[in-house]
């Protein structure tokens, strides 16, 4: 099976950022991803409901006006998804792997969270993405990130 989501190993160093893309980073290296973000109640709402596919390489990136306690379902998602809660620093406080398409349990993230990417279900175990990596997108404070953006040169 071919992916075609940049996995880099070795040394990681801050990039420009840009709205339609997440850069993760951890020990196990790192990887980005073209998103689609959902950032108002209606977006948040839809997510990815009825899509039959979504390219290895994409996502879509959820975020909240404040840190909060935020749970998803899987009501009218037709694929597994792996979901990873984000903390204001962009730093993953809880992954939750494989959720099932259609099941209605609520997935509850935690405390604080103030975005979730939602990627193909097994890609945050495939690439070694856990707990404690660090994301990187302008909607992160960057005076908070723990990855912050590098601001483009414009001399």
């Amino acid at each position: 099976m071919v992916f075609s989501v940049v996995l880099v190993a070795g040394s990681v160093q801050a990039s420009e950022c840009q709205q339609d893309r997440v850069s993760i980073r951890g020990d196990w290296g790192q990887a980005a991803f073209t998103v689609e973000v959902a950032d108002d109640p209606r977006e948040r709402a839809q997510g990815l409901m009825f899509r039959e596919h979504m390219p290895s390489s994409h996502g879509m990136l959820f975020l909240f006006e404040k840190p909060q306690q935020v749970s998803f379902w899987m009501k009218d998602t037709l694929i597994p998804l792996d979901m990873l809660f984000i903390q204001s620093d962009g730093s993953i406080s809880h992954i939750h792997e494989n959720a099932v398409p259609h099941d209605t349990t609520p997935i509850v993230g935690g405390a604080g969270v103030v975005a979730v990417l939602e990627v193909n279900g097994g890609l945050a175990a495939r690439f070694g993405i856990d707990e404690g990596s660090e994301l990187q997108h302008p909607a992160f404070d960057q005076a908070q990130a723990a990855w912050p953006c590098v601001a483009s040169s414009s001399d």
